[in-house]
């Protein structure tokens, strides 16, 4: 699971750090608790598993900020605070904008239909490896493959699904220079 969640938090790191100095205005602060994030998510990744990784990494960076303004607060006393009362309930929700929501789906069925047409068995390799985070000794192992077999097959889904996305990448950018 570490090796999913590290590459899950390289890709979001950047939103998180944009996420997190939004909400506390500290860039030193943010970066703090961007580390804290990773932490807090890799203990809880360590006692079972987690089923929306992304999701969680966002949810726990945002607790992270909002407890980081509530302590902030407590500590400058009634009188005067760097965060205004009622600040904490105006920020901006993290969930994802309609579109943001609606790019994400359009991204999953072209994946899904990627993995549709795929070979039986190598769409299971790449279950078992990404999914379900096996090592490729035991998918071999499982399947009564080798190895190699294990390699070629993870390599094909993987190129597989990465050129469905290009393909769809060309369309969106060929969309684009035709709307300018």
């Amino acid at each position: 699971m570490s090796a999913v969640l590290n590459a899950v938090f390289e890709s979001y790191r950047r939103s998180l750090l944009g996420k997190l100095t939004r909400i506390v205005q500290d860039r030193q602060i943010a970066e703090d608790l961007t580390q804290e994030t990773y932490l807090r998510v890799r203990r809880a990744a360590e006692s079972g598993p987690i089923d929306h990784i992304e999701a969680f990494l966002h949810r726990t960076a945002r607790n992270l900020a909002l407890d980081h303004l509530r302590r902030t607060k407590r500590r400058a006393g009634m009188g005067s605070s760097a965060v205004e009362d009622g600040a904490i309930d105006d920020l901006a929700d993290d969930r994802p904008s309609a579109e943001e929501a609606l790019i994400e789906r359009q991204t999953l069925t072209v994946l899904s239909e990627a993995m549709a047409r795929l070979p039986q068995r190598a769409r299971l390799v790449l279950t078992l490896s990404r999914v379900e985070d096996w090592p490729n000794t035991k998918i071999a192992a499982h399947l009564g493959i080798s190895e190699r077999t294990v390699f070629n097959d993870l390599k094909l889904a993987l190129g597989h699904c990465r050129d469905a996305m290009a393909r769809v990448d060309k369309k969106e950018n060929g969309a684009r220079e035709r709307l300018k």
